[in-house]
């Protein structure tokens, strides 16, 4: 369109050479073309646009290294005509195309946009919730084929926002955020006679508010079927102010009392600026807290726009006047008091006949006390039983005294409390025992749930004005001060009980003046001196004070010496005898003495030990640890105090052979596959025995690692009698384990795999006759480690795969040499027809 500003875009692709290139631009009106402007050559400008380049009329904007844009500013028809765009090359080769060409026709500007009327731009000020139109006319002359494209937009800041928009397409497009509106009917845009465009929009809020102006675009249909917009031209029609409509929503009375069964009387004023048709709606809320909102509180009523009020059995509202509405509830009761408060909205009738919301408040809440008729009464409380000894029964009465003012809707459940009383005038704070809720349902509490699960307290009403506490078996914990809480529940209207006064008793309490338990534990040995094998007896004595018919456990503990400490602790528990009399083995391990030793109960203070067939290995210090238990609730034993003997030392003494091991191998380091010979060796120092005098345990390890830092896996053993046990593996190697003379002991690995290596011990458990013909074991004997390693032979490994695959190599050789052979014997054999010659004998030349 003449006077507007055009933009020919151009680049280039497939190109070799620099990033950035350069344009050459040139225009024919005919045949010939006339230089316009180049990106490179500031000469190549011809004299007839030198003058508009140099204004900047026409010019090069680059948008990329590989295109431009050819702008030229308020265009007229004499540049109506051929364009061409060319790019000097920089390939190597020459190939594709240097320029393009594209033709621009200039036509004249028909497009006329303008107000209602012709009138310039208008002020409207509207109240909220009112309707408005807006209109704008436009026409085009355009000799061209062009369609216009209408959009109104609305300004209520620096920037214009789409309201609804006629493309050139015939289509209704809304604008952001007025998709709703457009569907529901409130904003619309007509068309109507001498090509004006209205646009009607209902329900006008404050956002609607700001200038408006009519955006007309004009668009053409290219040779491809695009669309191209060739112009634009707006007017501002009006300037539209939305005034909020106000309103003030107070209730008469700021706080109110109200005793329980009266009514009572709200009354909601609103005020409001509003004038013309309008009807309000109210609505009363009722909330426990001030803070809370709409979405929190509880609706009690409501009248709408209609004058329609909602249905309620004890709460009416009624429309006073026209600005006042009266809530009043019949029949309070306590569960009523908290915060009312009413909102009213505001509506106005449509266009089409339809009501629209325009304002709505809500007013300050106003609170409502409802006093209850608490009917009075005293509680008394004593203790029917009260405890002399520790398990005695106790049992307390809780009375409700001197009843006035109750009604037949009130009735009494009871809470109990503890309360530990410490030396001096300081206190705990008080526990919940157990309570009754309004159904006379128990709720244990945290303290005495689980004892009031076991039936060890027990809690009644035994009448409708005494509630009765029993513990069954009273313990030193349970002294303390004891009292209850009588609490009175009324019945509302909806049958429902709430909670309207609690009296607390004085308290109770509960004392015996108790003395501490002592125990004395004494233990005697009844030989003064024995020797190894012979029998080890002690007995242990007990007295006690202060306990209530005591039984008593003992467990019997050894103390080894450092050397052999089969406990962490260095304290080995050996057997035990309960209170009702069951022994148990506790740590004692030895399989072969599980009858070597006994605990019994000679007297009811007095117990008796033995161990049979002492071993050097059971020397130590033996104590009697006992522990003293009186009876407690429901047949159970509860534990009363604890008591350890004097020791008692076993220690023999010996002068009989010292005993060393060492294991050793002649060729630790071995191959895969052979035989691993491992010997363990004991050595005798001192006093020489027979080899009938003497005995061994021998037990084989391996520690797979170098730094002997994972648990040992047990390879095999060979006890004393000659029985050899193997421990489980997972590898295909097999194990022998032999005694080849009386000290020593040979393991034999066969087929040494990888997994054999490590670290490899042996532990030697010495057994020595003594004169007595009685066995005596020795403390074990651990030998040094000793490395076994593994290693692979690489002969061996690929000897058999070398001979197989040669022998197959030379069977396939053979196989194929056979199959050629029988080819071309039998199946590709042909027969050639030979030519039968003549055989003449030359005649001699003397017969010619």
């Amino acid at each position: 369109v003449v006077g507007t500003e055009v933009a020919i875009p151009c680049s280039v692709s497939d190109y070799d050479g620099p990033s950035e290139q350069n344009f050459d631009w040139e225009f024919s009106r005919d045949t010939d073309f006339v230089r316009i402007v180049s990106t490179w050559d500031s000469t190549f400008t011809s004299e007839e646009y030198q003058k508009r380049v140099g204004r900047g009329d026409i010019k090069l904007r680059r948008s990329s290294n590989d295109a431009v844009e050819l702008v030229i500013r308020n265009i007229q028809p004499a540049d109506q005509g051929r364009y061409k765009c060319s790019t000097p090359s920089t390939d190597a080769t020459v190939q594709g195309n240097y320029d393009a060409e594209v033709q621009v026709k200039v036509i004249s500007d028909g497009l006329s946009v303008s107000g209602s009327k012709a009138r310039s731009s208008t002020s409207l000020r509207l109240s909220e919730g009112d309707s408005f139109k807006l209109r704008c006319s436009a026409t085009t002359a355009s000799p061209e084929h062009t369609h216009l494209h209408v959009t109104w937009q609305v300004r209520s800041g620096s920037s214009w926002r789409d309201v609804l928009s006629l493309t050139h397409e015939g289509k209704f497009q809304p604008g952001p955020g007025y998709e709703e509106r457009y569907r529901s009917g409130d904003v619309r845009l007509d068309t109507g006679a001498n090509d004006t465009y209205r646009l009607s929009v209902s329900q006008a809020s404050s956002a609607d508010g700001g200038a408006y102006r009519c955006l007309v675009s004009e668009w053409v249909r290219g040779a491809d079927g695009s669309w191209q917009k060739i112009q634009e031209k707006s007017v501002e029609i009006a300037t539209v102010s939305i005034q909020r409509t106000a309103l003030d929503v107070v209730i008469s009375t700021s706080n109110v009392s109200v005793t329980e069964r009266d009514s009572l009387d709200l009354t909601c004023n609103i005020t409001t600026d509003r004038s013309g048709i309008f009807q309000a709606e109210v609505m009363w809320y009722f909330s426990a807290s001030p803070d809370d909102t709409l979405s929190d509180a509880q609706l009690l009523l409501s009248m709408d726009h209609d004058s329609v009020v909602s249905d309620s059995t004890l709460i009416s509202l009624s429309h006073v006047d026209r600005n006042s509405y009266r809530l009043l509830v019949r029949d309070v009761d306590v569960e009523d008091s908290g915060y009312y408060f009413c909102e009213a909205a505001i509506w106005v009738p449509l266009h089409n006949g339809s009501w629209h919301k325009v304002v709505e408040r809500t007013s300050a809440p106003v609170s409502v006390v409802v006093t209850a008729l608490e009917p009075d009464y005293d509680v008394f409380l004593n203790a029917s039983k009260t405890p002399k000894f520790s398990d005695d029964p106790t049992e307390l009465n809780c009375r409700i005294t001197n009843v006035q003012d109750t009604e037949a809707n009130i009735r009494f459940s009871v809470s109990w409390y503890y309360r530990q009383r410490l030396p001096g005038d300081d206190t705990e704070p008080e526990e919940l025992l157990a309570s009754m809720d309004a159904d006379w349902a128990l709720l244990p509490g945290d303290r005495a749930r689980e004892r009031i699960q076991n039936g060890e307290i027990i809690l009644s009403k035994k009448s409708a004005d005494t509630f009765s506490l029993r513990i069954q078996w009273t313990s030193e914990s349970d002294r303390g001060d004891y009292f209850c809480v009588i609490s009175a529940w009324s019945r509302h209207r909806n049958n429902s009980w709430v909670k309207s006064k609690d009296v607390a008793s004085a308290s109770v309490n509960i004392f015996w003046a108790t003395q501490d338990y002592t125990l004395t534990v004494e233990a005697v040995k009844l030989k003064p001196f024995f020797v190894a094998g012979h029998t080890f007896e002690m007995t242990c004595k007990v007295s006690s004070k202060n306990i209530k018919t005591p039984r008593y456990s003992v467990l019997i503990t050894a103390e080894k010496p450092l050397a052999d400490q089969s406990s962490p602790n260095g304290t080995t528990r050996i057997i035990s005898l309960s209170q009702d009399s069951v022994v148990r083995l506790e740590d004692w391990t030895d399989q072969t003495r599980v009858d070597g030793v006994v605990l019994e109960k000679v007297q009811e203070n007095e117990f008796r030990y033995r161990m049979y067939q002492t071993q050097i290995s059971d020397a130590g210090l033996y104590r009697c640890v006992v522990t003293a238990w009186s009876p407690g609730g429901g047949g159970m034993w509860r534990e009363a105090v604890n008591g350890l003997s004097n020791p008692i030392q076993i220690d023999f003494q010996t002068s009989g052979p010292v005993f060393n091991v060492s294991v050793h191998s002649d060729s630790p380091t071995i191959y895969q596959g052979e035989v691993a010979d491992l010997l363990c060796i004991v050595t005798m120092e001192g006093m020489p025995l027979e080899p009938d005098d003497m005995s061994f345990d021998v037990s084989w390890f391996a520690v797979r690692s170098f730094a002997l830092d994972r648990e040992p896996i047990l390879l095999a053993s060979l006890d004393r009698r000659g029985i050899v046990s193997q421990g489980r593996r997972n590898g295909s190697s097999e194990l022998s384990l032999e005694r080849i003379s009386p000290l020593e002991f040979r393991l034999r690995v066969h087929g040494c795999e990888d997994q054999d290596f490590g670290n490899h011990y042996c532990l030697v458990t010495p057994w020595v006759r003594s004169a007595t013909g009685v066995w005596q074991r020795e403390p074990d004997i651990r030998a040094k480690p000793i490395f076994l390693s593994v290693k692979m032979d690489v002969l061996n490994a690929f000897k058999y795969p070398l001979l197989i695959g040669i022998g197959l190599a030379t069977a396939i050789g053979l196989l194929s040499c056979l199959i050629g052979y029988c080819s071309s014997r039998w199946c590709c054999k042909k027969e050639v027809q030979e030519t039968r010659r003549e055989r003449r004998r030359l005649m001699s030349m003397e017969m010619d």
